[in-house]
């Protein structure tokens, strides 16, 4: 049996940053990583199209919490110990630079999430940290004050654990034997899947600003909207989809939702169409694009009001200009089912928040038994925020563990 002071249980970004955090406090510890892949650090490899979206340019707690639909409340006092500044001096320190873009996002300046995984192994060998690949957890046992973990290769021994390993459903189970409540995995982040004549055959339009309610619920979002081969997404779906996740989840993914292209009441629609009918009299509504509505789905919009290509505006009757309003500003589609979106795949679900104490992220039922990451019920909107909550976590519970030796 291999005996360690610390035993971290994930080789991801959480796991990886815990253990370089901890060895760097203190060089007396024997802190081992304990990865079931063949290498770790999977999702910091493909996050952000492979250019690892690090953190998001958020510098306010007040503010960087609204991005989690579950651990807003948890996250505030962590976010005023380690957050944004942080991670960004953190890896700066180290040689790796990072860079704002326009909408927020953080990505290392070499746009290379290899950068992100070089410092990481540079530093947990400069550190002495001992990395075992291809050691599934089997079992984890709290005895005489020492955890004894079985692995698929051997065993080992330690007086602290950390538990980094994402939401994986065994370590859950392992938990729950251990005493702790999970809150049960739902998907979070995933675009809708729509099969609908007005957005057929035209997938990469963006709508630059929509907002969308889900019907029958309070769910709603707003921000750019992408078309695609099998629907809808972009940042204004995937909001909802990590806002509503339990609840569209109860709906087995078949709903309604609304959308409003151009951010206007029904009523000014209708306005502003009665003027152009006036002021465009000759011309054929199908050409001529309104409201900064792309080009492509304005024709969809025009061809679903009753009208075909050659109507012209002063030809449009009441109806069809009601239509034509409604389309805009309260288009309903049906969503039935979802899809993962890219590989950045998201759940919520995870050990129970009231079970661990966010000063620390140190179990409350378990002495010396913490957590870091995904493996907690936190998940986030995307944009970087899920990697924020994992070097939070990770910082402050290698803390806590190097201060309680």
């Amino acid at each position: 049996m291999m005996q360690k002071d610390v035993i971290i249980i994930g080789g991801g970004a959480a796991g990886f940053f815990a253990a370089i955090n901890i060895a760097a406090q203190n060089s007396s510890l024997k802190v081992a990583i304990l990865e079931r892949g063949k290498e770790g650090l999977s999702k910091v490899k493909v996050s952000g199209g492979g250019r690892c979206n690090v953190t998001h340019a958020e510098f306010i707690p007040q503010e960087l919490v609204q991005n989690y639909p579950r651990g807003e409340k948890e996250l505030l006092g962590p976010f005023h110990q380690f957050m944004t500044g942080d991670t960004i001096a953190w890896f700066e320190k180290r040689g790796v630079p990072l860079k704002i873009e326009e909408d927020g996002r953080m990505f290392p300046v070499s746009n290379s999430s290899q950068t992100i995984i070089d410092c990481f192994l540079n530093e947990a060998e400069k550190h002495q940290v001992e990395v075992f690949y291809s050691h599934s957890v089997k079992s984890i046992s709290n005895e005489n004050d020492r955890f004894q973990i079985e692995t698929s290769q051997g065993r080992f021994s330690s007086k602290k654990v950390l538990v980094a390993t994402g939401s994986n459903p065994k370590i859950w189970n392992l938990l729950e034997n251990l005493g702790h409540t999970i809150s049960q995995p739902v998907p979070s982040l995933f675009t809708f899947n729509i099969t609908d004549e007005r957005i057929k055959d035209i997938p990469g339009v963006v709508a630059k600003n929509v907002e969308i309610k889900v019907l029958n619920t309070n769910l709603w979002s707003e921000g750019p909207l992408l078309i695609t081969h099998w629907g809808l997404s972009a940042p204004s779906i995937l909001k909802l989809s990590a806002y509503g996740a339990l609840e569209l989840a109860k709906r087995e993914y078949k709903f309604q939702i609304e959308v409003n292209f151009i951010k206007q009441s029904v009523e000014d629609c209708l306005e502003a169409l009665k003027s152009l009918k006036q002021d465009l009299a000759k011309k054929a509504v199908f050409k001529s694009t309104q409201f900064d509505v792309p080009k492509r789905l304005w024709h969809k919009l025009v061809l679903a009001s009753y009208m075909d290509e050659q109507t012209r505006w002063a030809d449009v009757n009441k109806m069809q200009l009601e239509a034509l309003a409604g389309q805009l500003t309260q288009a309903v589609f049906s969503v039935n089912g979802k899809s993962t979106f890219k590989e950045e795949f998201v759940t919520a679900g995870g050990v129970n928040l009231k079970e661990v104490n966010f000063k620390t992220f140190e179990s409350k039922y378990i002495k010396n038994l913490y957590f870091a990451g995904e493996v907690l019920n936190i998940d986030a909107v995307t944009g970087g925020f899920n990697f924020q909550n994992a070097w939070t976590g990770a910082y402050i519970a290698a803390k806590a563990i190097v201060n309680s030796q």
